[in-house]
Formats: C-alpha cells, sequence, structure tokens
C-alpha cells in the first residue's frame, strides 16, 4: 500500500548528522530550510487578534484574503488584473504541490514535468497517483501524455531564476500539449545579484501567459519570506475555472485554511518592512557562507535567489557529504534534487547568524585561511 513513495530522503541523512554531531563544537546543521527567525510581531499579532475563531473557514478563502493576495500580486509581482475568483489559501504550498496532480485526476499513462534540479515534491505528487515523473527542463522534449509541468523560479536547491522567455516557452508547450503549468515561485522576493531589488519574473505576467491566465498556475508560500513555516501560510492564483475545480475538490476533502492563519497572511502580504528587514538578514549570511565555501574550493552554480548556495567539489555528493560531517557540517546531498548521481551538494543560510559563522570559520580552518 505505501511503497508508491520511497523512504523519506533526510533518513538517509541521519549517519552524517549522527557523525557531524561528534564534532568538539558541536553540530551545525546547513542542509535544511526551515527559518529560525521569529516570526514578525505585525504577523503575531493578527494571529492573536483572529484567534476567536469557533466557526468552520470557507476553503475558497475569505474575501479579505483573496483581496489581500490580488493586490499583493499587482504591488510585488507585477501582474494586474487578477480577480478574487483566481486565488485560494493552501495549507503551505508543499501540501498543494504534492496532491495536484491526484487532484487533477492524473495517473497511469499520464506524465508529470519536473525541472532537471528539482525539488522532491514533485516526485512525490507523481507518486501518489501513479502517474510518470519526467525530468527536463527543455519543452521540445517533453512527450505528447504530458498532464502537468512544473516550473521552480527561483529554483529549490539550485536558485536558478527563469527568464520571462523561458517561461513563456513553457506556457506555450503546455498549452499546445493541453497540459496545465504550475509554477512554483514562493522564493521570488529573495533575489541576489543580478536580481536584487528586481522583480523575478511569474508566470501570471501577460508577458509570459498572454491575455489569458488559462492552463497556467503561481504556487506561492510566505514561509521563507515572512517565517510563517508554522503558519503553513500559502496560496494559489491562476485560470479561474481551475481554481473553483480545485475549492471543489479541497471542499470534499476538508483541506481548509484556518481562518486565524488567513488573518495573518493578509497582515504579512500588507506588510513591506518585515520583509526588507529579513532579506538584509539572509543577505549577509549569504554572503558570509558563500565566500567561506568558495575560500574552501567549491564551485557555486546559479544560486540567483532563494536561500541556497549550490556547490560542488567535482566529486560524488555523498563524499562531499562525508567531507563536511567530519566539519560537523550537515548539508543536503544533490541526489535529492536529481534523478541520478550528482556532484552538487547544498548549503541552506537560514540557520542562526552564530551557526553561518561557526561553519563558515569551520570550513576556513579546514585549509588553514585563519
Amino acid at each position: 500500500m505505501f511503497s508508491r513513495l520511497p523512504e523519506y530522503p533526510w533518513e538517509s541523512l541521519k549517519p552524517y548528522s549522527a557523525k557531524a554531531a561528534l564534532h568538539d563544537g558541536g553540530k551545525i546543521d546547513l542542509s535544511v530550510g526551515s527559518p529560525v527567525d521569529p516570526t514578525p510581531q505585525v504577523i503575531q499579532a493578527a494571529l492573536d487578534s483572529a484567534s476567536n475563531s469557533p466557526g468552520y473557514p470557507s476553503t475558497a478563502g475569505s474575501l479579505e484574503f483573496r483581496s489581500a493576495v490580488v493586490s499583493w500580486f499587482e504591488r510585488r509581482r507585477g501582474v494586474s488584473g487578477l480577480e478574487v475568483s483566481q486565488v485560494m489559501p493552501t495549507i503551505g504550498s508543499k501540501e498543494l504541490i504534492s496532491w495536484l496532480p491526484l487532484l487533477m485526476g492524473l495517473g497511469p499513462g499520464d506524465v508529470v514535468i519536473q525541472p532537471a534540479v528539482a525539488y522532491t515534491a514533485y516526485v512525490v505528487g507523481a507518486a501518489l497517483c501513479g502517474a510518470e515523473i519526467v525530468s527536463e527542463d527543455d519543452p521540445a522534449k517533453w512527450p505528447s501524455n504530458t498532464k502537468l509541468i512544473w516550473l521552480n523560479s527561483p529554483g529549490n536547491p539550485d536558485g536558478r531564476v527563469l527568464s520571462k522567455a523561458e517561461m513563456r516557452a513553457a506556457v506555450d508547450r503546455g498549452r499546445e500539449l493541453g497540459a496545465l503549468v504550475a509554477s512554483d515561485e514562493c522564493y521570488a522576493e529573495l533575489g541576489w545579484g543580478a536580481w536584487e531589488g528586481k522583480t523575478t519574473p511569474c508566470i501570471l505576467d501577460p508577458e509570459v501567459c498572454g491575455s489569458t491566465t488559462d492552463g497556467v498556475l503561481a504556487v506561492y508560500s510566505l514561509s521563507k519570506q515572512s517565517n510563517m513555516a508554522g503558519y503553513r501560510a500559502a496560496f494559489a492564483a491562476g485560470s479561474a475555472e481551475l481554481i473553483q475545480g480545485l475549492v471543489n475538490l479541497r471542499m470534499h476533502s476538508g483541506l481548509n485554511t484556518p481562518e486565524p492563519a488567513q488573518k495573518a497572511m493578509i497582515a504579512a502580504l500588507g506588510d513591506e518592512q518585515h520583509v526588507a528587514a529579513q532579506k538584509a538578514i539572509y543577505r549577509a549570511r549569504r554572503e558570509e557562507l558563500l565566500a567561506a565555501i568558495s575560500d574552501y574550493g567549491f564551485e557555486v552554480s546559479d544560486s540567483e535567489a532563494g536561500l541556497y548556495l549550490w556547490a560542488t567539489l567535482g566529486e560524488d555528493c555523498w563524499k562531499t557529504v562525508d567531507r563536511m560531517a567530519e566539519l560537523g557540517i550537515v548539508v543536503a546531498p544533490g541526489d535529492f534534487y536529481v534523478l541520478g548521481a550528482s556532484e552538487y551538494v547544498r548549503f541552506s543560510i537560514t540557520a542562526t547568524d552564530a551557526d553561518i559563522s561557526e561553519g563558515s570559520r569551520r570550513l576556513r580552518d579546514a585549509i588553514g585561511l585563519t
């Protein structure tokens, strides 16, 4: 019954985590992307004020919540013209990503496309319904029986940002195939380098999807930019017909986002100051860790946005994982994200300032730079 899903990937990392914990200075875990900084007070206050919530929440989301999302898309993502009927809340973004193929009625004989370097939930979604997963970035190579195409920009784990032209090519091919193109964009506010101060492309931008949102869906989470992972605060927007169908199925299955969480998201979406402040914290951590891993000898690829550094020493990723464990540092192996062998590992910048500094010191100590 449970054989459709492989063992949860992080189980295989436990021996290396245990090895890292034996280090004299203790373990520095840079393998996970879970926020560690406080949830902003403006969000906590909104949650507290909505704590008297005796009734069932609306699966479709309150009008106030959906209006806040529409306003945020226009203000922060450059997407105008959305209607509240095109928006719904989700219980975190991973919930929707993992269950979307099943909600769409996909099964054996159908293909789900994921990026060549991909977040693990896309595989899970295909496995839950028995569909085939194909890792392929080139739209020309997507097979005719493709029903769902996942884009992830900015990407996890590699931080790659797709251009509008690349997104548009995916949308055009998806429509040609009659497939849904769903874009996981939860790191959009966290651009670095050339993307500093800019909005990364959104699939709902008319320059990407044209004059209609038919056949496209944007998925977003506030876990990273607002430290709301514990709130399971996320939403999706796109074709009104698609959203209506998903809401109906979610009503039947009781997938409701609590009203207090919706109120908290409204507060988060309306306050840009805390997002800028959190980004500044991540920027400092990223710069410190990036310098240290570069000094150690890692080559960093992409990593243009998001909370990770995608790096390689030119060796099997598990050898690098073990090498880092010797220093008391835990990193995620690229095999979690690439179907087949990988030479990359993922460093997360969501650790505390103290842990980032200590991890950076150990990396430099290892090569005699401190």
